[in-house]
């Protein structure tokens, strides 16, 4: 592997990233620093999340560009507010022996007169948010008629948000650039798009294989009932007393819920999701990453974008629709050389859609069995032991309280005392956890049969409740013109045509989606409403057609 000298890097860069203790470049920067440094070559990286992506960038846009123009040369657009400040964050580290470089985060959610003051004192490199970006460029308030290099940050989670139109109108408000640098964790088709109609030629360099798992993350899985998820989740969280994670849920009232039961139960948790305000969103956030939070209860939308070290668990309370979300929620562990375990609970029924997730990640996922209580008290015990011997006692004043401790426990033994230290630490456990029932779902040949793929399911279909049925009268098969290539994924579609035709979820079956089309299963008597309500309408200029498919 080569040192950061021998990738061309300017010594004052050298420096500055040696004094961050980085002694070799991952293998992201390894390949693409060189290739940047010659500031005239589009590029395509594909990378996951978490592998040294901002200073790929960052770096060589720090000594491409001249600190004597006051005016911005390079553009990053990134997902979130989040993501915004990490990378201005990281790159005002890489530059501070560089005298004259400013850089300035510009997103939603704060002043916007003072972003404007910021651009005005005079600057090099612009970090922003595709919606803030344009409402800048609309005011007139920022200038990008000189801006030699723009980098897409996180390109596929911008997309899936639905900043594709964003995205292109701040592309042809570049117009003199140099080069394009764009970074991404997967490559949907509408990224290779976005590259084929902006881009020239551009160098591709990928890190790992695409859409593949982190080889630092150990993925499990925990079968249990449907009526059992919320205890599986508490059993799993009890028998990882230092877990520091994230809990992930499809909807926004699915995390509201649980945050609201975990926290009666006395667990340090919030949530974070839509309804937020971003003040609300910040302290949340705050919290969570000087860990007065363990544990952070987030819906995907609401999770774009951060990136938070040290997260030892990723939890999917519920299966994303969407399978390569998958590999964005359980990105979050195991980064800058860490282990990191990946959990999702599951019922009987979704276990097929595990078996599709390893082909796309190509990695194992393995099945776990849910703790027993003896278990649970069992490691919360042996915690508690480690945090005894592991306590400090060098700085206080014990010795003076040691005769007096030594007389109050004169006539009790050692194991006595012992005894009442451990009742005080463990007496709610033990009393939740004598009776503890097994939450394990165990596999019979009638399951295997069922599930397991032996051709006697054949007909069978799931629907976006993890039911089966048998696809006949029940079900009408709806027709319409929108797919993945309209910057749909299958979560914010299922939401798009519950939110026109103002449907519950529990009416639909079985979605499928193509580039440019998409049939959706729906009980009969809400067919008639839902093609009422979304037949004729427009989307993005676009009139929509839906019919009944078997109409034809």
């Amino acid at each position: 592997m080569s040192s950061f000298e021998e990738l061309g890097i300017d010594e004052k860069l050298v420096n500055a990233v040696t004094e961050l203790g980085f002694v070799q470049p991952t293998p992201i920067q390894e390949k693409a620093i060189p290739v940047l440094l010659s500031g005239t070559k589009d590029f395509v990286g594909l990378a996951q999340t978490g592998t040294g992506k901002t200073a790929a960038f960052g770096i060589p846009l720090l000594q491409l560009i001249g600190v004597q123009n006051k005016y911005p040369q390079a553009l990053v657009v990134c997902p979130t507010r989040e993501l915004c400040m990490q990378i201005v964050k990281e790159i005002e580290l890489f530059k501070k022996n560089i005298g004259g470089m400013h850089v300035v985060a510009v997103y939603g959610g704060a002043s916007i007169t003072q972003q404007i003051r910021d651009l005005k004192r005079g600057v090099q490199i612009v970090v922003a948010t595709p919606g803030r970006l344009i409402d800048l460029i609309e005011r007139k308030a920022i200038d990008l008629a000189q801006i030699k290099y723009v980098v897409l940050d996180e390109a596929d989670e911008m997309l899936n948000m639905g900043f594709r139109d964003d995205i292109e109108f701040i592309l042809k408000n570049t117009p003199v650039k140099d080069s394009t640098w764009l970074f991404s964790a997967t490559m949907p088709p509408e990224v290779r798009q976005v590259s084929k109609r902006y881009m020239s030629n551009p160098v591709e360099i990928t890190v790992g294989k695409v859409n593949t798992a982190n080889v630092n993350i150990d993925h499990q899985y925990y079968v249990t009932q449907a009526q059992h998820r919320y205890e599986t989740l508490k059993r799993i969280i009890d028998f990882n007393p230092g877990i520091y994670g994230i809990i992930f849920t499809r909807t926004k009232a699915d995390a509201q819920e649980l945050v609201e039961k975990l926290t009666r139960e006395g667990y340090d948790i919030d949530a974070l999701h839509g309804d937020l305000t971003q003040g609300q969103r910040d302290k949340v956030m705050g919290q969570f990453r000087d860990k007065t939070l363990q544990l952070l209860l987030a819906t995907d939308v609401a999770a774009r974008g951060i990136d938070v070290q040290g997260i030892t668990h990723v939890i999917n309370f519920e299966l994303p629709d969407d399978m390569e979300v998958y590999t964005h929620r359980t990105g979050r562990t195991g980064r800058a050389g860490n282990s990191g375990i990946a959990i999702s609970i599951v019922h009987s029924r979704e276990v097929f859609r595990l078996k599709q997730i390893e082909k796309l990640i190509q990695a194992p996922i393995n099945r776990m069995d849910i703790p027993s209580g003896k278990d649970v008290c069992r490691k919360q015990f042996f915690h508690f032991m480690d945090r005894i011997l592991q306590a400090d006692i060098s700085h206080g004043d014990y010795e003076t309280y040691v005769p007096m401790l030594e007389e109050k426990f004169a006539d009790m033994t050692k194991e006595d005392v012992l005894k009442r230290v451990a009742a005080m630490e463990f007496d709610r456990f033990l009393k939740y956890y004598e009776n503890a029932e097994d939450l394990n779902v165990r596999e019979d040949r009638r399951l295997r049969r069922e599930y397991g793929g032996d051709g006697r399911d054949q007909g069978r279909r799931r629907d976006t409740q993890g039911r089966t049925f048998n696809g006949n009268a029940d079900y009408a098969r709806l027709f319409v013109n929108l797919g993945t290539r309209d910057g749909f994924y299958k979560a914010s579609f299922l939401q798009f045509i519950l939110d026109m035709s103002d449907l519950k979820k529990e009416v639909l079956g079985r979605i499928d989606m193509k580039d440019m089309n998409s049939w959706i299963e729906i009980e009969k008597t809400a067919a008639a409403k839902m093609i009422r309500a979304i037949d004729g309408k427009t989307y993005k200029g676009r009139r929509i057609r839906m019919n009944d498919a078997n109409s034809r």
